[in-house]
């Protein structure tokens, strides 16, 4: 049985090494400064009504949160390769200019897994609704995506 905390994780050698980068920032680096804040907290005294000592307390769970996410996501990890398959398809990994065919917009994308999806940095989520949709298709293909907001129709232009 398989359940949501065993699920692929897709990552490009660049997502996988900022991962990493995180994990240990927040390990050996954040960890520590928050041990910190909490100690210097306790020894300001009553602690039922030390603000400096509760937030430090939920920074530290934060952040243990967020370590715990790290593992899992990196234990579950599949590097992707964008020069693996055909050079003439939209995969994960590789980079997609389509025009949007009412309004002439062009944009670019590159496919990625949902874990270091950042769309304002132009890497969408190949589970998103334009990604799914850019998926497998070539040069020349018009897809129709629904969006938020509303039904939006591309032509691809460029796949690399």
């Amino acid at each position: 049985m398989s359940t949501e905390n065993e699920k692929v994780v897709y990552l490009t050698p660049e997502g996988l090494k900022k991962l990493k980068e995180e994990l240990d920032w927040r390990i050996n680096v954040r960890r520590p400064e928050i041990a910190k804040q909490i100690e210097a907290a306790r020894k300001e005294g009553d602690l039922s009504e030390n603000a400096g000592y509760d937030e430090a307390k939920y920074q530290a769970g934060m952040n243990e949160g967020r370590i715990m996410e790290l593992q899992q996501k990196l234990k579950h990890a599949v590097i992707i390769d964008p020069n693996d398959g055909p050079s003439d398809t939209v995969q994960l990994g590789r980079t997609v200019t389509i025009v949007d065919k009412e309004f002439g917009d062009e944009e670019k994308y590159t496919i990625v897994g949902s874990a270091e999806a950042s769309p304002g940095d132009g890497k969408i989520s190949n589970e998103s609704p334009i990604g799914r949709a850019l998926m497998g298709k070539k040069v020349g293909d018009i897809v129709t995506v629904q969006t938020p907001g509303g039904e939006v129709t591309f032509e691809i232009v460029a796949i690399e």
